[in-house]
């Protein structure tokens, strides 16, 4: 005989922390997730996540993979350890496989690309452990997702041209007219 399955059990916990050094976003973020029920606790840095946590920790975090003090992936296993059923969504701007594999590896339930808006955070966030949370509803085209990796590149090198056409391999007129372009949407 088939046993009948167990409904989902809705969540009562709605905690979240969310680490994020570009005050702006963390602002906007939070107030969105506010919105949709949360009760949201911020923090700017790796060093302030510590203090964050003193009331207790979170059922949910968010958390930057670039912080000002440090990495986010390295503040994965120390909110697991503060909860070891966290449900952690590691962000970025600096979006590769390499990265996304070592969140993973450290904790995290999944791994987004700025910009993600919090539709797509709060879907990562509350999917079950079963399920893979479903894509976007608009992900980034292939155009801006080149144009955000040349950006990115383009900042490491300080914004150097010829050092950024160098390590892109790209001659440095084509870059710099891609450059003076607005980005792609």
């Amino acid at each position: 005989m088939n046993e009948p399955t167990a409904a989902p059990k809705p969540v009562t916990d709605r905690t979240l922390l969310i680490v994020d050094d570009d005050q702006t976003f963390r602002t906007r973020l939070a107030r969105a997730m506010e919105q949709r029920g949360f009760l949201v606790r911020t923090a700017a840095s790796v060093s302030d996540v510590a203090a964050a946590l003193d009331p207790g920790a979170s059922a949910f975090a968010i958390v930057d993979l670039k912080l000002a003090d440090g990495n986010g992936i390295d503040v994965v296993p120390v909110l697991r350890r503060k909860r070891a059923d966290m449900r952690i969504v590691v962000l970025t701007g600096y979006g590769n496989i390499a990265t996304a594999v070592a969140a993973v590896k450290a904790g995290a339930v999944d791994y987004l690309a700025k910009p993600a808006d919090a539709d797509d955070i709060e879907a990562a966030l509350m999917a079950s452990r079963e399920t893979k949370a479903s894509p976007p509803e608009h992900p980034m085209s292939a155009d801006r997702v080149r144009w955000e990796h040349i950006q990115r590149v383009y900042e490491l090198c300080d914004r150097n041209v010829s050092e950024t056409a160098r390590r892109l391999r790209m001659h440095r007129r084509t870059l710099q007219r891609i450059l003076a372009k607005r980005s792609p949407q």
